[in-house]
């Protein structure tokens, strides 16, 4: 297990610092900019497809055959994706706190209300990125579940736009916080949690 997440490690230093790199311009924008949420929410979208990205790579260079051959089982193959787009997630969602939290002081008020709230919306974005594909990418292959790239792109932006309204709302948005944000929370766990177990289900079947 340690031997795939390492892999994947590397993978990622050398085919996804892009997406890194445009997630922190984007945070970056979203720290000093004024009504800019979807810069707020977008590197997180990115960062959840950063498994699918490293499987895109792994079926272009056949190591999904090659592993076939090494004592790794199919759950500890999937598993692998799902721990590295974890750890991808909070470190954005860290540098997003940070310039959330640098956002507020500088327009002169902290609602801390608002800011876990936030932060909780962005998480559940960035899982359901993640969440909503690599089920059917480990039932299908890359290629062959390409359209739910699509449907997911449209799911997720989709949801980031009503949060955004949401936040946006003034009157009723403390009495909705008190309720929402652990529904949210516990949603976003629940779906990914869901959605890892099905994949491990999928590639089993499919490569038994």
């Amino acid at each position: 297990m340690k031997g795939l997440l390492l892999k994947d490690f590397y993978m990622l230093t050398k085919y996804c610092r892009w997406y890194l790199l445009v997630a922190l311009i984007f945070i970056l924008v979203f720290a000093v900019g004024k009504d800019s949420l979807f810069f707020g929410f977008y590197p997180c979208l990115l960062t959840g497809m950063i498994p699918v990205t490293l499987m895109a790579y792994d079926e272009r260079s056949k190591w999904d055959m090659y592993c076939k051959g090494l004592p790794y089982t199919g759950a500890e193959i999937v598993s692998a994706k799902y721990l590295v787009g974890l750890c991808c997630q909070l470190f954005v969602m860290i540098l997003t706190g940070i310039a959330l939290a640098v956002r507020m002081n500088m327009a002169g008020k902290f609602d801390l209300e608002e800011y876990l709230y936030f932060l909780l919306l962005s998480e559940t974005v960035s899982c359901a990125a993640s969440s909503l594909m690599l089920p059917f990418l480990f039932k299908f292959g890359v290629e062959k579940g390409r359209i739910a790239y699509y449907c997911m792109i449209g799911i997720v932006l989709s949801g980031a736009a009503v949060a955004a309204n949401l936040l946006r709302s003034g009157g009723s948005r403390v009495e909705m916080h008190t309720w929402i944000a652990p529904v949210i929370c516990i949603a976003a766990i629940a779906v990914y949690a869901l959605s890892w177990c099905l994949s491990v289900s999928f590639y089993k079947k499919r490569e038994g």
